[in-house]
């Protein structure tokens, strides 16, 4: 009797589990059935599927290729152009948060509509923007949105992006998916030098910024604290503690890294934060290192100075809070900046030292 009264109770347990599985697939099949695809082309995939895994309602976006003939093309047929396909998204939302026109507007804020012939960097018809709809709705919400945008004076040009009816879409090869996720330092340093956000920041200017949300899990983010002052003393040299903490300028031509030549990163003498790479250094003539860009915007604050009889903008690090240097408008293009910075203020990491110190994450920046 006792051996039967517990297999009653183990039934009633299996039966209580199946039926909480089953109730957990039925909730997951109905949500799949609330979810929405849509699809857009802007260029280079990586970048598309990085903006729109930002908006809020968006639940997955996949990269892959659309509006082609040939039967599920890779990367390198596409890219010959041969296909007739381009680089495409699929996105998959909810249309409970997010709306299709939302996510038109999505795609204005990340592309060139003017450009027939590829997007920025990248050239090629693979590499055209374009709005492949679903239904007749989709058509005629793009067809507006089109029209709104080439009235609102934003361009000197016609928008050329394409309204195309949608087949079928692939998807891409797999190290292509999160790409900015998986190789972060290789794709901010391919968005950067692409001049995409460049040429968003002319044309949407603050109105991109309020869009945007705030960068999470950022490649610099780290436990990077500043030091008590005791510690400051303790590990600074002098000339460290006054560039660093007292706004001091050292002598050109006569400090450590100016004619650095070698290939690394340079981090924030007082918590370590990475700054700069030697990928972007160059030789200004004025004794000082020079670069031509931080590693990522984020790292750096700016400020006005107003020491002298002029002003000038005085560059500190983000987490520490260090004095670094100055950053002016006369160095090389296409950027034209010139970060100014004080060895002082900086430690050099080898490429070769950049995984036993903590960095590996850079080492992309140098294969």
């Amino acid at each position: 009797m006792k051996i039967l009264k517990h297999s009653r109770i183990l039934l009633s347990i299996l039966a209580g589990i199946t039926m909480m599985i089953a109730l957990t697939i039925a909730a997951a099949n109905n949500n799949e059935g609330q979810f929405k695809k849509a699809y857009f082309a802007g260029g280079c995939f990586w970048c598309v599927e990085s903006n729109y895994e930002k908006v809020d309602g968006v639940i997955e976006v996949i990269s892959g290729y659309s509006g082609g003939h040939v039967h599920n093309p890779g990367y390198k047929a596409v890219s010959s152009g041969s296909t007739g396909h381009v680089e495409a998204v699929e996105v998959i939302y909810d249309p409970a948060k997010v709306s299709y026109n939302d996510l038109l507007t999505e795609l204005w804020h990340l592309i060139d509509p003017t450009d027939a012939n590829g997007s920025f960097h990248d050239r090629g018809l693979h590499y055209r923007s374009a709005i492949f709809y679903n239904n007749q709705e989709e058509k005629l919400l793009a067809e507006q949105s089109i029209r709104e945008l080439g009235q609102s004076g934003r361009y000197t040009k016609a928008i050329v992006t394409e309204i195309i009816p949608f087949e079928r879409f692939y998807k891409a090869e797999e190290y292509h998916q999160n790409y900015y996720k998986k190789n972060p330092i290789r794709y901010k340093f391919y968005r950067y030098n692409s001049g995409r956000d460049k040429y968003l920041e002319k044309i949407w200017g603050d109105e991109l910024h309020k869009r945007q949300p705030a960068v999470k899990n950022s490649y610099l983010q780290g436990n990077y604290m500043k030091p008590n002052e005791k510690e400051l003393r303790k590990h600074l040299t002098e000339l460290q503690y006054e560039v660093t903490q007292k706004e001091a300028t050292e002598r050109p031509f006569q400090n450590e890294y100016w004619d650095n030549k070698k290939q690394g990163i340079y981090v924030d003498i007082v918590s370590g934060e990475a700054l700069f790479s030697s990928i972007d250094k160059y030789d200004s003539k004025t004794g000082w290192p020079s670069f031509t860009r931080p590693i990522e915007k984020t790292a750096l604050t700016e400020k006005v100075d107003k020491h002298f009889f002029y002003s000038r903008t005085e560059v500190r690090s983000s987490h520490a809070d260090s004095h670094l240097g100055h950053v002016f408008s006369d160095g090389p293009k296409p950027g034209g900046l010139r970060y100014c910075i004080n060895s002082a203020a900086l430690k050099f990491v080898k490429k070769e030292q950049l995984v036993e110190q903590g960095y590996e994450q850079f080492t992309e920046l140098f294969e």
